[in-house]
């Protein structure tokens, strides 16, 4: 496998984001698949997604993400789905953030040097090249820090596919049909797929 390291402003990570239903989760002008389908559901909470805010706006340095590097030119997120999904929804307006001697502000309301220091923020990605397997056991490696993949997380990345990635879509979403009408009977998180 060929890996090589770039920066990445923020502001080119966020450049055409869009979450959604139907188009999935994309960034980077649309080249980075943000939620490929091994990936799980992201299960950031407040206290967490404001730690990304605050190591970005401090200038302190972010862990390292990997994308897989498709053959058409395209990125897959291998790690770092959460740091970037909370990066883009901060940019997007999707919640705001404040620390105790700074009021929580959403990004659009925060001063501009605020916001040219969030933007011009670089990332350190790895662009990662492969064969598929070597992509997936690369994704077994270096997701073994942070919040660590549930073992039906890491059966999901291992045997993805267009069956896997639409029973997610239906079974493994906060508010889903399915975790509605089953909740009562279950014990399990649906976004950590148990």
């Amino acid at each position: 496998m060929k890996i090589e390291l770039h920066r990445i402003k923020i502001r080119d990570l966020v450049d055409g984001y869009v979450d959604d239903a139907e188009s999935g989760v994309r960034g980077f002008l649309g080249l980075l698949d943000i939620r490929p389908a091994y990936q799980r559901e992201f299960v950031y909470k407040e206290k967490e997604r404001n730690a990304v805010i605050s190591t970005v706006m401090k200038g302190f340095p972010l862990n390292v993400m990997y994308w897989a590097k498709n053959p058409d030119g395209t990125f897959e997120v291998m790690d770092g789905q959460q740091r970037t999904i909370s990066l883009c929804q901060y940019f997007n307006g999707d919640f705001a953030w404040g620390e105790l001697d700074l009021a929580a502000k959403y990004f659009h309301r925060q001063p501009e040097d605020i916001q040219r220091k969030f933007l011009d923020y670089e990332l350190m990605v790895y662009f990662c090249e492969g064969e598929p397997s070597e992509k997936i056991d690369w994704f077994k490696v270096i997701n073994i820090a942070g919040l660590k993949l549930t073992a039906q997380e890491m059966r999901n990345a291992v045997y993805s596919g267009p069956w896997v990635a639409d029973a997610k879509r239906y079974f493994s979403k906060s508010g889903c049909v399915a975790q509605k009408i089953g909740s009562p009977y279950l014990s399990g998180n649906a976004d950590r797929q148990e």
